[in-house]
């Protein structure tokens, strides 16, 4: 039997070019050291090649090893030029407060609730009268309350100064948005009304661009004259067929992720499949071409590589991409060719385009699926058999899930801290409807000039959606439905995959030597996941969270929190999920019924056990104490008119707190203040969420 390593060659210099990244990414290693290792080992190499053959036999396992290592310091090399700030010519390294950008405007722009968001490329940076050419990119931000023309791709435009570095909330538990943007070599944003640009009269655009930009736009305006009703329908529409996202409702999006079937409205593998499985049909059947592979291949790939480019070329798309076009030439012009090659080929080529695509969610949630679909599901399939066509279709598309849901299991727990209960019926009954939903979409492209047949495609568009959401938010509602706060670390995360990987290898080739492994990476998990606990059921903190005109405040014992700030935080939404959820979640903490433990309040003092805290708003009636007192904290929020001298003749705080409810001129003059009486302050604005922590 050919084993794994000579079926799939790819899999063996994939692994040593994976560590590379990693090790790159956590260490920065010079980009000389790496070079010169890389020259010692070729030489190495072809050293060896000089050996009489007796010595050259006995040590090619060390030839081997060897090329192991110039593969992972390649790897090191490709890694650090991808990263931007590392180029002479990147912006950063030029820019000051008083230079003028030139920039490029690279994408039409995209309506938020009080702006519009563009990606823009620094062209060159202006400093006293010096014009020098860079590269790098940034997001604009322009304000949607000045009557100002927006420019649009192609369009120039010259700033001074104004940005900012892009920043995380800082919030416990919160989602790295500055490292996210990194990895898209994204690291400043800035934010402009009228007066802080000046439109340059120059425009010049791509024409591929354009065209993907014209077609994404035009198919937008397709789907949203055609499929009308309800906006939580075509959002859902204009999702599935192109990944615009901008329309989604985030409850519904909420509702599909509880669910287990998310994949659905976020382009991937499943979509890009489904049209090369339509676009293979519909070539063998049409003259001149089903006969002349070049011509089909060619043609085939040409729609799926459109179709990823315009629906924006994200992680998942790209890896279906570069894997179908490895599939569909190894088919057409060389052997049958192994699935884990293919995959590990499609792997390896994208992250020598972007190594940091490593990091990406999409990216390894899609290979971790496809990884279980082609390992998994034939053994799970074997496990049961019925004469009943009907039923074994149904069991092979459940074996399909599963195998899926296995391998992906782990890092979904790492990053969402839930487990969908219903994804093997909610995936049952919703792939195959997304499936006519978005050929029926494709069908209403091609159909859109006919008004009357359209409108008809249209309205049967929508109900299809429209009773996929029904069944969507049906489920999500059954008790039962999501078991989610589930506790995670990236330590236990590694052991967990350790022993997915030991027990399945173990079962199907029944080795009892897999079996004790992975029953060693189970009690390695379960004792780290059990440390991780016992610790947290120790803890007591005050956290004071960072979210934009609001203040949220959490006292923390154990496992219990007791909340106090805005009534707006105690609704069920986006401002709830996205600022404190991820923080209770990380914390393992739920809402104490009754008042917590230790913690007392007394009109605008705060104790906690043996810590204070004095919260100074605009409807607190501070008044000066007989005797001045120590708090651990002062929370100055909400804008209060005061001046911090007055409070300090009675009030000696070890940290005074400016949240992110209070005006930024009225930080920038308290900030002052604090730097004249030299009192030690903190900005969660600046600094992310204020935690004080109980040693």
């Amino acid at each position: 039997k050919i084993t794994l390593w000579k079926q799939a060659p790819y899999v063996r210099i994939l692994l040593p070019f994976v560590a590379g990244i990693i090790v790159q990414f956590y260490t920065n290693i010079p980009l000389n050291a790496s070079i010169i290792a890389t020259a010692i080992f070729v030489f190495l190499y072809f050293a060896l090649n000089f050996l009489p053959l007796k010595f050259k036999y006995k040590f090619q396992w060390l030839q081997g090893l060897i090329l192991n290592v110039i593969i992972f310091c390649a790897s090191l090399i490709v890694t650090r030029q991808n990263d931007i700030r590392n180029s002479a010519k990147w912006f950063g390294n030029y820019y000051t407060d008083s230079s003028t950008l030139l920039i490029k405007i690279n994408e039409p722009p995209v309506e938020k609730d009080k702006s519009y968001k563009v990606e823009g490329r620094v062209d060159a940076v202006i400093t006293n009268g010096k014009m020098e050419k860079v590269k790098g990119k940034l997001l604009i931000y322009f304000s949607k309350n000045d009557n100002i023309q927006i420019p649009t791709y192609g369009d120039n435009i010259l700033i001074k100064g104004g940005l900012q570095q892009i920043k995380n909330s800082g919030n416990p538990g919160g989602f790295n948005y500055s490292r996210y943007m990194a990895f898209q070599q994204t690291f400043y944003q800035v934010f402009l009304k009228s007066e802080k640009f000046v439109l340059h009269p120059s425009h010049k655009e791509n024409p591929l661009y354009s065209f993907i930009f014209f077609a994404r736009e035009n198919t937008i305006k397709i789907l949203q004259k055609y499929i009308v009703g309800n906006k939580k329908v075509t959002g859902i529409a204009e999702a599935l067929l192109i990944g615009y996202k901008e329309d989604l409702d985030k409850d519904v999006v909420q509702a599909y992720s509880n669910t287990g079937v998310v994949h659905i409205i976020a382009i991937s593998g499943m979509h890009l499949g489904l049209i090369y499985v339509g676009l293979v049909w519909l070539f063998s059947r049409l003259p001149f071409i089903k006969r002349n592979a070049a011509a089909r291949v060619i043609l085939i790939l040409g729609c799926l590589w459109l179709f990823s480019l315009i629906t924006g070329a994200s992680a998942s798309v790209l890896r279906s991409a570069v894997m179908f076009t490895c599939i569909i030439i190894g088919k057409e012009f060389f052997k049958q060719t192994s699935i884990y090659n293919s995959l590990a080929s499609s792997a390896f080529i994208l992250l020598c385009y972007d190594p940091f695509l490593l990091w990406d969610v999409g990216f390894q949630l899609s290979y971790f699926a496809v990884g279980g679909i082609v390992w998994l599901q034939k053994p799970i399939e074997n496990l049961y058999y019925s004469r009943h066509k009907a039923v074994q279709y149904l069991w092979q598309m459940c074996s399909i899930t599963i195998a899926a849901q296995i391998l992906t299991l782990p890092v979904c727990i790492y990053y969402f801290h839930q487990i969908p209960t219903l994804f093997l019926i909610t995936n049952l009954i919703c792939v195959p409807l997304s499936t006519l939903i978005l050929f029926a979409e494709i069908f209403l492209m091609v159909i859109s000039f006919i008004p009357f047949l359209a409108s008809l495609v249209g309205k049967f568009i929508y109900v299809l959606t429209w009773f996929m959401n029904l069944i969507i938010t049906f489920c999500n509602g059954l008790p039962l439905s999501l078991i989610d706060k589930i506790y995670s670390t990236a330590v236990s995360t590694i052991f967990l995959y350790l022993f997915v990987f030991m027990i399945a290898a173990g079962l199907l080739r029944r080795n009892k030597n897999l079996i004790k492994i992975s029953i060693i990476s189970f009690i390695a998990f379960s004792t780290t996941w059990a440390y991780g606990k016992i610790s947290l059921a120790r803890q007591k903190k005050i956290i004071i969270y960072n979210v934009s005109r609001h203040t949220g405040i959490d006292f923390v014992a154990a496992n219990k929190y007791w909340f106090s700030g805005d009534n707006d935080f105690k609704k069920e939404g986006a401002l709830q999920n996205f600022n404190l959820k991820p923080a209770r979640v990380s914390l393992q903490i739920e809402e104490s019924i009754d008042t917590l433990k230790g913690l007392k309040n007394n009109s605008y003092l705060w104790q906690f056990y043996n810590k204070k805290m004095m919260v100074i708003d605009t409807i607190s009636n501070f008044e000066p104490l007989k005797n001045k007192i120590t708090v651990d904290i002062l929370l100055i929020t909400k804008n209060p008119f005061i001046h911090l001298s007055d409070i300090t003749t009675a009030v000696t705080p070890s940290c005074i707190v400016f949240d992110a409810s209070n005006s930024l001129w009225k930080i920038s003059q308290w900030k002052k203040e604090c730097e004249d009486l030299h009192l030690p302050y903190f900005i969660t604005g600046e600094q992310g969420a204020y935690v004080l922590d109980f040693k």
